[in-house]
């Protein structure tokens, strides 16, 4: 499987492609703004058809490409119920756009829960839910790859945001020291923004909330 980061959209969210040639399929985690465009080209390199979109959480800068990407792609779509609202109609974020900004709602084939396990591209997926920034912000985990994709709860040094409309500082920390450091250390941990880090690395260092 092959793992092609991308930042993009108007603030860097990176939205990750997740590529299996052998198999003619692939994943995108998030759809941030104008992803589309560095997506399909990967796809017509490595011979891939899009099946699935999957949304870590509702907040607009992750879900801004999405309508598109289902457009191009027929891909399904997978995202945790507590964020239905947001993602079905995003327009109840338009205090907190860029200017310019348009969205378009989606909707959802497959509602994920905490604890939700299954297979995607020949590996196994578990689905952990942690709230706090969001509050239907969930995590992909892949065990055989030591690989968590955490949206928007944990970065590399650092937290998500919990100012925001239904966002809570107490809530987030449970989440991550219930969902996120429970992992093993070795853990990579692939965050919404910036660099990826381990769950030992922000364990140990982690400035908001330590291990």
């Amino acid at each position: 499987m092959n793992l092609h980061i991308l930042s993009s959209g108007p603030i860097g969210t990176i939205g990750y492609l997740l590529t299996a040639p052998e198999r003619g399929a692939a994943i995108l985690i998030d759809a941030p703004g104008d992803i589309l465009d560095p997506v399909l080209p990967i796809l017509a390199r490595e011979k891939c058809k899009l099946v699935e979109l999957w949304i870590t959480h509702g907040h607009w800068d992750h879900t801004q490409d999405a309508a598109k990407v289902i457009r191009a792609t027929g891909a399904k779509v997978r995202a945790h119920a507590d964020d239905k609202v947001l993602i079905e109609t995003p327009e109840l974020m338009s205090a907190f756009l860029m200017p310019g900004i348009q969205l378009e709602g989606i909707k959802v084939d497959s509602w994920l829960a905490q604890g939700d396990r299954f297979e995607a591209l020949g590996q196994q997926v578990e689905v952990r839910h942690v709230p706090g920034h969001c509050p239907g912000n969930i995590l992909f985990y892949f065990p055989a790859l030591a690989a968590a994709f955490v949206g928007d709860a944990l970065f590399n040094g650092s937290i998500g945001r919990t100012d925001l409309p239904m966002g809570d500082f107490d809530t987030l920390e449970r989440s991550i020291r219930s969902q996120i450091y429970t992992l093993p250390d070795e853990t990579v941990v692939y965050p919404g923004h910036g660099d990826r880090t381990t769950v030992g690395d922000e364990k140990q260092s982690n400035p908001y909330v330590s291990g």
